[in-house]
């Protein structure tokens, strides 16, 4: 066995938006101190135990129902089509990478990890996953933003079946009574959740909570500004966070939305406690639950009228662990290949309401939810977190959080993000 992880220390992180940060349950980020304890020299998992040749394991963060249920028909079709049993392992989105770093340590690691894209690129860095490419994999039908969502430095590492970003979600019935248009600028979106705070009912609804939710929030107003994440302290940055306190001091938005989720948002639009939200397609079978809720989706404003409306990309990637094991791991390329499909991927968004990665998929989807339009408008010009800084991400994502916490209960923007960056620089 020649095949090993590298040393290093690193420290793991949450997705943006999975009901927390890909959208579906909340992560708590916290650091991985000593990781090179675990995975330093340790041989990979096909020089481990004895495996059923024809039997294939996932492990994904699918714990909701649904989503469990997706994937399992998602991978009981491939299976027959490949002629090999594929079994899903789903634990908790928070202990993705944490159980696959002690299985990398055990020598039991599954054939497939499905990781949050914003965690896959630590893994990568930590030499634990095999190029896609080197599998067969093709990227032709999938635009550059995505491809690279799913790469670390340059090396195409992750496969997305889905993507998702983040929207303007309004009540219309709320808006069409005040005679309120829907927002396209910061100042058009501050002056209606102003008119629009009434009683007990908040003109906005976000997540500015000190987790990765918080983070995946803020990205458009960063990026929408010209803000960046390698300048943090920027005046753009500062600018961005600015307009949160803004609506703060507005009294548009809770004080709570300092310990919201995504999911917390949702709920809080959902028992009209806010007539606005920023959130994710993720919701949108949840949304849809209630009938008497007639909800639309709009681009998350921008500073200024003609600019870009910059999100965050989110969702998750299949990746294939590096093994040693070359046959399996042709196999389980394979595997990846099938789930990751243009027809899978169809079946897969029009469940999750996410979009299809593939641009063929992605076209017949806008044609069976036109309602979604905007979302797909919106990922084609979506960011991936992870795209500049790579693993570096996690520190930067950790800083922010504390950043939030800080500025939105008293203490100036540019104090904050001094800070932040600071922390980013250093990674204290």
């Amino acid at each position: 066995m020649s095949k090993r992880f590298t040393s290093l220390a690193l420290t793991a992180h949450p997705p943006a938006a999975t009901r927390r940060g890909r959208g579906r349950s909340r992560r708590v980020v916290a650091p991985f101190t000593a990781v090179s304890v675990l995975v330093a020299g340790a041989a990979l998992a096909g020089c481990g135990q004895q495996r059923d040749a024809d039997t294939y394991t996932v492990m994904n963060s699918s714990t909701d129902e649904s989503y469990h249920r997706w994937d399992a028909e998602a991978m009981a079709r491939c299976g027959k089509e490949l002629g090999v049993t594929i079994e899903q392992q789903s634990v908790p989105a928070a202990q993705v990478m944490t159980k696959a770093l002690r299985m990398a340590s055990s020598k039991s690691l599954p054939d497939i990890v499905q990781f949050d894209a914003s965690e896959m690129p630590t893994f990568a860095d930590a030499g634990g996953l095999v190029d896609l490419r080197t599998l067969g994999l093709s990227t032709d039908d999938i635009p550059d933003g995505i491809v690279d969502f799913g790469s670390y430095k340059g090396t195409y590492y992750g496969a997305a079946r889905s993507v998702n970003t983040l929207a303007l979600f309004y009540n219309k019935d709320v808006l069409d009574k005040a005679g309120v248009e829907v927002p396209t600028t910061w100042a058009e979106l501050r002056a209606t959740a102003k008119k629009l705070t009434q009683g007990k009912q908040y003109g906005l609804a976000l997540s500015a909570g000190g987790a990765e939710d918080g983070v995946f929030q803020f990205t458009p107003f960063m990026w929408s500004n010209g803000g960046d994440e390698t300048d943090l302290d920027g005046p753009k940055v500062v600018e961005a966070l600015d307009y949160w306190k803004g609506l703060l001091k507005d009294r548009s938005l809770s004080k709570s939305t300092v310990n919201w989720t995504q999911a917390d948002v949702n709920d809080q639009f959902m028992a009209g406690n806010a007539a606005m939200m920023i959130n994710g397609p993720w919701q949108v079978e949840t949304l849809n639950s209630d009938e008497s809720l007639h909800w639309g989706i709009a681009p998350i404003p921008v500073p200024e009228a003609g600019d870009d409306s910059v999100g965050p990309l989110g969702g998750a990637v299949l990746t294939v662990p590096n093994t040693g094991d070359e046959a399996r791991e042709k196999t389980a390329g394979k595997i990846v290949a099938c789930l990751a499909s243009e027809k899978e991927q169809l079946t897969y968004a029009l469940n999750s309401w996410m979009v299809p990665a593939n641009a063929k998929a992605a076209a017949v989807w806008r044609e069976k939810v036109p309602e979604l339009d905007s979302l797909a408008d919106q990922v084609a010009v979506a960011r991936s977190r992870t795209a500049k800084l790579g693993a570096g991400w996690s520190s930067v994502s950790l800083a922010l959080q504390s950043a939030f916490q800080s500025a939105l209960t008293g203490q100036s923007s540019e104090t904050a993000l001094k800070r932040a960056q600071q922390r980013a620089t250093s990674g204290n």
